[in-house]
């Protein structure tokens, strides 16, 4: 049983590298809120043509964590995506806030165009009102504004959150690195902030987007799809990871989406 569960309190998050998702497969719909990277968008150029990006929805990690868990996984997702776009606009126009399309848990992985691309105020956790409707209009009020409509939505769904993996010269700036650190902090404070909801932090534990990583697992500036491959594994194993060492607050995770409780 314990060799099962592998609870070994020393271990770290992706030391275990589950071939089928693990007890990622407990979620049996997942809705993964993103943008390019989430989207298995590649890039192409080629003599005479521009550089052009692809959302490619089949090799994104979300749809190959679907295939290796047997889950539903929805790509909630578009190249570019901010968070405030997200709310203003995208999930609105794609019916992704319908209750038909609610999820056992949600993974959001935004950040980078809303920071680098669109150099929006980062915030704080104080700009996250209890009506989200007021939340102030800078990145950490956006991001929350998101998990607060889902939780009106979804009220026990599991959410999990990512920090950005990590990188080093020269494809990240001085600037950038602090951005960077200054998002997964804001990460942790919001998954302080709300219930059910936990980091995945891939910029302390994934490996680093060095010249050789990329050489391998990026075609230009985008993963390609073996990168997107081994993101999924990455995801779902650090989820796996969180639930084998949380198993007692997903006990009733079969429930979510339904009237029904367990409080014996």
């Amino acid at each position: 049983m314990e060799q099962f569960i592998q609870r070994d309190e020393n271990e770290k998050p992706l030391d275990v590298i589950k071939d089928d998702g693990g007890f990622t497969s407990i979620f049996r719909t997942i809705a993964v809120i993103g943008d390019s990277l989430a989207s298995g968008d590649l890039e192409s150029m080629g003599p005479g043509s521009p550089r052009d990006y692809h959302d490619i929805y089949d090799i994104s990690w979300p749809q190959y964590i679907a295939r290796l868990s047997g889950t539903t996984v929805y790509n909630f997702t578009r190249g570019n995506m901010t968070a405030s776009e997200y709310n203003n606009s995208f999930a609105e126009s794609r019916g992704f806030w319908d209750k038909d399309k609610a999820a056992s848990a949600y993974v959001i992985a935004l950040g980078v165009n809303d920071l680098d691309g669109f150099k929006q105020e980062i915030g704080c956790i104080g700009d996250i009102s209890e009506d989200y409707h007021r939340n102030k209009p800078t990145f950490a009020g956006d991001y929350a504004k998101i998990i607060q409509h889902y939780k009106e939505i979804q009220p026990d769904a599991a959410f999990f959150l990512l920090t950005m993996p990590r990188e080093t010269e020269p494809y990240i700036t001085a600037e950038w690195a602090q951005n960077h650190e200054a998002h997964r902090k804001l990460i942790f404070e919001l998954a302080d902030r709300f219930t059910n909801t936990y980091v995945v932090d891939l910029a302390e534990h994934s490996p680093v987007n060095d010249t050789e990583f990329r050489k391998l697992f990026y075609t230009g500036g985008h993963l390609n799809n073996a990168g997107y491959y081994l993101y999924a594994k990455m995801i779902s194993s650090y989820i796996d990871y969180i639930v084998r060492h949380n198993l007692e607050k997903f006990n009733q995770s079969g429930f979510t989406g339904t009237p029904f409780k367990y409080t014996c």
